[in-house]
């Protein structure tokens, strides 16, 4: 394991709003001149699975053109690195930069990668005179072994800032296919770590791949909030508008907190902290959950 030498970082800003983040091939400029007009709220600049290997360096020297382009409009920008070691930290060596809000980490597997990864970022700040700690990690998981060690990889280091299920590689890790009963709980373990740590739990419980079926997609998404996910990873344009809906209160749901929170302060002047509205009893979850609400539509 390397020794930490470099100073220890703090979480350097609050947790960002990610209802969408848009996977995008690093190395197809007509995807990365695009991508800023999808409507996600964050654009993953990929170097990993959807890049032939023949055609990685050529991405990776493409990084700093196609950062700033995506991160037009006020975009977060994210780049997902390789897992192989060489490749990794030839990764790192092109992908921290000036621009660049957070890393995602294919296939994490334990916190010691994490710290791992995290010093050597350190390290390419410093050198850089880049903001430290600037730069923060998603780590997806994709083993059955990385669902044993979930909390550790969630609070490895400062830079975590969010964790998803990778459905695909994760279904072919244990054999199966990714289907509704397989995702369900690995799904569920990562929102309780993610949500346990202070983290941004991504992800619906179905196959990234299936875009096709919007109305299935649509009601994946759904459901997803409805568990507690707070946005999920997008394969296809045509996700974008589907999870940004999704994942952003409704109507309906707005118009309920805000009877709450009326409510609230009308039971605070009585001395209440529990009180009934339309024959049904608000206690403090309830009424953090419409402050929430609230929060979530003004940060839309």
């Amino acid at each position: 394991m390397i020794k930490n030498t470099v100073p220890a970082v703090e979480r350097p800003m609050p947790v960002p709003r990610w209802r969408s983040l848009l996977f995008v091939p690093a190395h197809v400029p007509r995807f990365v001149e695009a991508a800023h007009e999808r409507g996600a709220d964050g654009v993953i600049l990929d170097l990993e699975d959807s890049v032939p290997q023949d055609q990685k360096d050529e991405a990776r020297r493409r990084l700093p053109e196609s950062v700033a382009k995506v991160g037009r409009k006020g975009k977060s920008v994210l780049v997902r690195v390789n897992r192989g070691l060489r490749a990794l930290a030839t990764d790192l060596d092109a992908a921290v930069i000036a621009g660049v809000d957070a890393l995602v980490l294919p296939k994490t597997d334990s916190a010691e990668l994490v710290s791992e990864i995290a010093n050597a970022v350190s390290e390419l700040e410093q050198e850089r005179n880049l903001p430290l700690g600037r730069i923060r990690f998603l780590a997806q998981i994709e083993t059955p072994g990385a669902l044993q060690r979930l909390a550790a990889i969630a609070s490895a280091h400062p830079r975590m800032i969010a964790m998803a299920l990778g459905p695909e590689d994760f279904s072919a890790a244990v054999g199966g296919a990714p289907e509704f009963d397989l995702l369900l709980t690995p799904n569920l373990s990562v929102l309780f770590a993610a949500r346990a740590a202070g983290l941004l739990p991504l992800g619906f419980i179905g196959s990234i791949g299936e875009f096709s079926d919007t109305d299935k997609l649509r009601e994946a998404a759904a459901h997803a909030r409805r568990l507690g996910f707070a946005g999920a990873l997008a394969i296809h344009p045509i996700q974008v508008a589907i999870f940004n809906e999704a994942f952003s209160p409704s109507a309906e749901e707005l118009e309920w907190a805000r009877r709450v929170v009326a409510a609230e302060n009308d039971a605070a002047t009585r001395g209440l902290s529990a009180f009934s509205l339309s024959g049904k009893m608000i206690d403090p979850p309830v009424v953090r959950r419409a402050h929430e609400i609230l929060a979530l539509a003004s940060s839309n």
